[in-house]
């Protein structure tokens, strides 16, 4: 059975720092993309970062570049995201997801490519 847990979510003042976890089971992880997506209320579900399998690279949205950084370790089939100089409007549910369509080349930003999602983890930044 496929799996993705995210954890790591919480309350942080502006300009905080937290890391996300997302521990995958039941698939060979180095042969999906996994992404993290965000949905604040009353807003669509959006990609903030991806890691590309196989080591094919990292991709972010340009609201986090330069705070957020994506990174897996295949060893343990998690992928985490750290999230320095956190802003208001940072505030959201995180979600991580997998994908297997051109795994080592797309960074897919259409929610609907992804074939597993976790729960999501609430990430709440206040000013």
């Amino acid at each position: 059975e496929v799996q993705l847990v995210e954890s790591g979510g919480g309350l942080v003042q502006a300009g905080g720092s937290l890391r996300l976890s997302c521990a995958a089971s039941g698939f060979t992880f180095d042969d999906y993309v996994i992404s993290w997506f965000r949905q604040a209320p009353g807003k669509e579900r959006a990609l903030v970062s991806c890691s590309l399998g196989g080591g094919g690279g990292r991709h972010y949205a340009d609201s986090v570049k330069g705070r957020f950084t994506i990174s897996a370790d295949n060893a343990k089939n998690t992928v985490y995201l750290q999230m320095d100089s956190l802003r208001s409007e940072d505030t959201a549910v995180y979600y991580c997801a997998a994908a297997t369509d051109n795994p080592y080349i797309s960074c897919h930003s259409d929610k609907f490519v992804y074939e597993y999602w976790g729960r999501g983890t609430q990430v709440t930044v206040s000013s």
